[in-house]
Order: C-alpha cells, then structure tokens, then sequence
C-alpha cells in the first residue's frame, strides 16, 4: 500500500530527481499546495497572489522507503534556514513547508526538525513550516519530470541558482 508526502522546497524542478531516484518512490509530481485558488497555473503562482507554494507530492511506498527517510532527504535538499524562498528563487511560491497527510508524518517531521535545530549544524532557526496537507494540484505538464527533459537546463539552473554549491557545502554531497 502506497502513502503521500508533500513538501515544498523552492523550485520544484530541483526537489524531484533526489527523490525519484530512491527505492519504492512510485512517482514524485510537480505542483501547487497550501494556498486558496484552486487550479492555478503557474503564471498566478508566481503572481505571488495564490498562496500556493511550488511543492512536490511523492507516492511511495513505506515498507520500502520510509517517511522518516524522505524527510531526511528533504533536509538535504534545502537551505532549511531560508525563510524568504531557496537560493536564487525568493517569494513565498518559493518558501520551504513539510505537508503532512498523517498524525503520524506530522510527529515524524516535528521530531525531525527539532532534531535538526538541535544539532548545531546551522547557527540559524529552522525556518521551515509543518502544516496539514491541502489540495495539491499538478503543475503543468512542461514542468514534470523537468530533470529528465531538459537535463543540460537542469543542471546549469541547479548550479546557477547556489542550490547545488550548498548541498555540497553543508551535505557534503552533490546535489
């Protein structure tokens, strides 16, 4: 049986391969969540007037790839100090949230931020938001799977925008 996570990480083209590539990950879809227009394209949420953060909703499969585990991933991925947005992308369509689906991935991710603020390996709050899961809605199709269609735009956009350079200097890992 499948389960759903969703989490908001800045620009959602940069928050699918790391999770794609991972054991029991059914499908990991670009989209929109947490704010109060239903349906909304990508031109309103980036009008900054939607609420809608550009997130991720991954299906997978929990026997296989735990939550705990995708929420580990998740730190990995983000400056989670940053609350103005990621990197080059600033806005609220850009700022960091952990979705939850569960009471369960709700504790889980409060266990694992504290966890992260209290080891020291930022001197800044954790700036990112757990909030119940809202209506997530699937960006346009040009944007799923972005890593895989246009994996020279991909790159250049991953290194230019200072996420792969922190991912390598606080992770110690490539993006």
């Amino acid at each position: 049986m499948t389960e759903k996570a969703t989490f908001a990480g800045g620009c959602f083209w940069c928050m699918v391969k790391p999770f794609d590539e991972q054991p029991g990950i059914e499908s990991v879809l670009s989209g929109y969540t947490g704010g109060h227009v239903e349906n909304p394209t990508y031109e309103q949420v980036c009008s900054e007037t939607t609420g809608h953060l550009e997130a991720v909703q991954i299906t997978f499969d929990p026997n296989i790839y735990p939550y705990e585990k995708l929420v580990e991933l998740y730190w990995t991925l983000i400056d989670p100090t940053d609350a103005g947005g990621q990197f080059y992308d600033r806005g609220e369509s850009y700022t960091t949230a952990i979705f939850y689906h569960t009471d369960e991935q709700k504790e889980i991710a409060e266990r694992s931020k504290e966890a992260l603020q209290a080891s020291g390996k930022f001197n800044a709050p954790i700036a990112v938001k757990i909030l119940p899961a809202k209506p997530f809605y699937e960006a346009e199709e040009y944007h799923q799977y972005y890593y895989k269609k246009n994996p020279t735009h991909y790159n250049r956009y991953s290194v230019g925008s200072g996420r792969a350079g922190f991912i390598k200097q606080h992770w110690g890992k490539e993006k």
